[in-house]
């Protein structure tokens, strides 16, 4: 946010000035700090307050509360110098007269002297918004998060409410104020508040639960929905050099990182066989750098109507700006841009849905890491596997012998079995060319033949459900050779 953007577009005598956010208070601070430095006066109007003088000049009513055309007309025939701050007008201008008068305050002299500053949470109709010049307010910072927490602890204390204990290093504060971004001050506040309320102390172990309280916060509905991020990287069989450089970039979005130079991680791609683990590291990435995980679901963006499907991938993009810092995971990414290619016989929509797509890419500065899953990158127009789009593509062929055997123990734990009574040498040399997926489908089998018979699962009830598998590897050969091929000198070895 850049105040001093504000007081230009004052200066400059724009007749409309909107501002569209959910932080109303952190928005009326900052045109009242603009104002007050310009030493203007600033009126405030609100349906049911009114329009009086803004503080610390608040004395008196201007307009009764109510309509918003008489506070409009005061506006108008103001013959001095002044701010006026509207709120949430934007339902009001369902109203053709209302909708009328801001047409003509637009259209007024350039000799005026006010300037109308509107404030709306829910947004301005369209045909009002192309009068105004947006200013966007912004997020929270860094800084002003870090005093957002200092400021909660120090309420609790002076309330006498809680002997407040912090206990959380430079590391854990700098994640706390990661997991605090993009909310509210007032929503920062509350989540600091609820943590400290267990037990009076605000520690590492909370962070688990600002993270949780954040995720219910991110419910969303339309193109994005919240993933429950519950898995450790120790859940994950193999993939040494996919965790290696994951653990490199863990800081990447704190504040010692940008102080070092570092930019933020961008993302990665990550292309293997199906059932191989590429969505389980979303959600191991989301985990172990505690942050939100919102998946994006490509098959809900395109819609029958012109113009709508581009809306809604650049209403998700927001919506994930917003929402930062957040794990974003794009699904069998090539389902919906596998027609942006010269042979797209859509007219043109998949093109158009990835320019949208590339240029967000490239240009956004918020703290998102991307992370997409294919299954087919041949699929995928160049512009968006060329370096620089992704961090990194990782490529995440089947499991060898010695990670199958891992796999094997990692999900006979899951399931609450002491891998030490199963024979993981055994299964692993019988599962050749088995996925993740289908070892623990094989497992699984397992367990409901030993359940049926009555008796506790054992290695022989495993390899009875390997040899009744038909594996992928075997069914899809081609493809998956293929596959290995174009991978080989392209991509990173996960393993």
């Amino acid at each position: 946010m850049n105040k001093h953007e504000l007081e230009l577009l004052i200066r400059a005598k724009n007749p409309i000035v909107s501002i569209e956010t959910p932080d109303e208070r952190r928005a009326v601070r900052v045109v009242r700090e603009v104002v007050r430095k310009m030493s203007l006066p600033l009126a405030e109007w609100s349906v049911t307050e009114g329009l009086a003088p803004a503080p610390p000049a608040a004395q008196g009513l201007l307009v009764k509360p109510g309509a918003v055309l008489p506070a409009l007309r005061h506006l108008r025939e103001s013959s001095y110098p002044i701010v006026y701050l509207f709120k949430d007008i934007g339902p009001l201008c369902k109203d053709a007269q209302v909708a009328r008068f801001l047409r003509d305050l637009y259209f007024s002299e350039d000799t005026r002297l006010w300037t109308l500053v509107l404030i709306d949470s829910a947004g301005l109709p369209a045909e009002i918004r192309r009068l105004t010049v947006p200013f966007d307010v912004g997020w929270p910072d860094e800084d002003e998060i870090k005093r957002v927490v200092a400021e909660t602890l120090a309420r609790a204390e002076q309330r006498g409410l809680v002997e407040v204990d912090v206990q959380l290093s430079e590391r854990h504060m700098d994640q706390l104020v990661q997991m605090l971004r993009g909310l509210t001050a007032e929503e920062a506040a509350r989540m600091v508040a609820a943590a400290l309320h267990d037990d009076n102390v605000l520690d590492a172990g909370d962070l688990a639960r600002v993270m949780d309280a954040k995720r219910n916060r991110l419910k969303t509905t339309g193109c994005l929905e919240t993933v429950i991020a519950d898995v450790s990287p120790d859940e994950i069989g193999g993939l040494s050099n996919l965790k290696r450089w994951l653990n490199q970039r863990r800081g990447g979005f704190s504040a010692a990182a940008r102080r070092y130079g570092l930019d933020p991680p961008r993302g990665m791609l990550l292309l293997g066989v199906q059932g191989c683990g590429k969505s389980l590291c979303a959600k191991v990435v989301a985990s172990a750098w505690r942050m939100p995980l919102l998946r994006m679901d490509p098959g809900v963006l395109y819609q029958k109507f012109i113009g709508e499907s581009e809306a809604r991938l650049r209403e998700a993009l927001a919506q994930a700006e917003s929402l930062a810092p957040v794990v974003l995971w794009i699904d069998e990414i090539e389902k919906a841009f596998a027609s942006a290619g010269s042979y797209s016989a859509d007219g043109g929509l998949s093109q158009r849905m990835f320019g949208t797509l590339l240029s967000w890419m490239q240009d956004h500065r918020h703290p998102i890491f991307m992370i997409a899953t294919a299954n087919n990158i041949s699929d995928l127009p160049p512009e968006l596997v060329r370096k620089g789009r992704f961090d990194e593509i990782f490529f995440i062929d089947l499991p060898s012998e010695r990670h199958r055997r891992s796999i094997f123990g990692i999900h006979l734990r899951r399931r609450g079995r002491d891998p030490k009574e199963f024979d993981l040498k055994r299964l692993a040399a019988e599962s050749g060319g088995l996925t993740g997926a289908e070892i623990e489908e094989a497992i699984r089998s397992g367990m409901y033949s030993a359940f049926a018979e009555g008796k506790p699962c054992t290695t022989e009830h495993v390899i009875r459900a390997i040899e009744a598998t038909q594996p992928l590897s075997v069914v899809m050969r081609e493809s998956i050779e293929n596959l290995r091929g174009w991978a080989a000198g392209r991509c990173v070895p996960a393993d």
